[in-house]
């Protein structure tokens, strides 16, 4: 089934247009209008001249064929707007005037190409149905009578079998256009989705970085905030550590909100993560005060894909952050084991933290993206209270 303005460009002035006005003609109408009315005309006068050679045609009825035969050629000119009318009121007009025979033909030319074809089969059938008829009461005085209806049935069959090959070209034209539509928009579409996943790609990244150089910040603020006589060295070490985190997430916000201004997710002017980044990842995460110890056992480290390796330093990130966050002052064991075609596994455990955990607003959404990311890449993520009081973090990923 055809969409109704694609049924509307293959037949005009079935509904009268969509705004209740119909199409203008464009050039190329005028010069096929103009062909069709001169095909009738060439053919009328054709006819006419056999009809005013014929003695047993009465001179008044030989001038209203020619009246009617006329009139009929004018009404070529509004065969878009009334095909079927126009059809049917010529075969009705044939037996009085054969000058309107060429009518006839363009009109059923037109029937065939802007109507169903059940029109056509009406009014095709209804002209073949007279033709014999129509011979008989007026036979043609230059042929017999079986040539002159073999002719004319070979005519007709001819005008109609014209304008349904034309119709289905059209139909094939218009339904290409239609899929070629439907392509653009279903491209346009996947674009957007791709688009709306690589930013939400971005805003995950913002959150797994950001939190993490944010937490430092936070600790050796805190630091200083309740121990305003603490020495020099250690004061000076951690305002150290905190002007080396802001500019660090300064510089990590500026990447993430130049990709998002690009819409390049692959633009971002900062090297990635990988998997080889994990000890200096530890040694931050101890020059900020953390008890953090890390068990590589990765056969190949740089031979990890940078997709996974990237995932497996965001879980490790996101771990000690929360770690620091809900369990400040214990100490954290982050191990990473893994060969090719057994795949990585993460772990990141902490044990109980002395005294009362403290309540950190929002807790829970970091494991959510961690599960999310994990899932992305193929692997899974599980994490959990253990036995002892303390929370485990475990991933695996895809190596193979």
């Amino acid at each position: 089934m055809f969409p109704s303005a694609l049924v509307h460009q293959l037949d005009p002035g079935t509904d009268g247009g969509r705004d209740g006005r119909r199409p203008r003609r464009t050039a190329r109408d005028w010069v096929v209008d103009f062909s069709c009315f001169l095909v009738a005309v060439v053919i009328g006068i054709t006819s006419a001249d056999v009809v005013g050679d014929d003695p047993t045609t009465p001179a008044a009825l030989a001038a209203l064929d020619q009246v009617l035969g006329a009139l009929a050629c004018a009404a070529v000119w509004l065969r878009r707007r009334w095909p079927v009318g126009l059809a049917v009121a010529l075969t009705v007009l044939a037996p009085v005037s054969v000058t309107s025979g060429g009518a006839s033909l363009v009109v059923l030319f037109t029937v065939a190409v802007h109507r169903p074809f059940r029109y056509l089969a009406w009014t095709g059938g209804a002209n073949l149905a007279m033709t014999p008829v129509l011979y008989w009461l007026r036979p043609d005085p230059t042929m017999t009578y079986t040539t002159a209806v073999v002719l004319t049935v070979l005519l007709l069959a001819t005008a109609g079998g014209w304008g349904m090959f034309v119709r289905s070209q059209r139909q094939l034209m218009l339904s290409l256009r239609d899929q070629a539509r439907r392509a653009e928009t279903e491209a346009r579409l996947r674009a957007e989705q791709a688009q709306r996943l690589a930013r939400e790609a971005i805003a995950r990244e913002m959150h797994d970085v950001l939190a993490h150089r944010l937490t430092l910040l936070s600790v050796h603020a805190g630091a200083l905030e309740f121990r305003p006589d603490a020495p020099r060295e250690e004061v000076g070490r951690a305002a150290g550590v905190i002007r080396e985190s802001a500019h660090e997430a300064l510089q990590d916000l500026r990447a993430i909100i130049g990709v998002l201004r690009a819409a390049e997710p692959e633009d971002a002017g900062r090297p990635q993560p990988t998997l080889v980044g994990l000890e200096t990842l530890v040694a931050e995460s101890r020059a900020a005060g953390m008890k953090a110890t890390l068990d590589n056992r990765v056969t190949d480290p740089g031979g990890v894909p940078a997709s996974v390796g990237r995932t497996a330093y965001r879980i490790a990130q996101e771990a000690l952050t929360n770690a620091r966050k809900h369990a400040p002052g214990t100490e954290v064991t982050v191990s990473v084991r893994g060969a090719q075609g057994d795949g990585i596994t993460v772990g990141v455990r902490n044990p109980a933290p002395e005294g009362d955990v403290p309540s950190v607003p929002g807790s829970g959404q970091g494991l959510i993206g961690l599960t999310e990311r994990a899932t992305l890449a193929g692997g899974r993520l599980e994490h959990g209270p253990e036995p002892d009081g303390g929370f485990a973090v475990r991933a695996w990923l895809p190596w193979g």
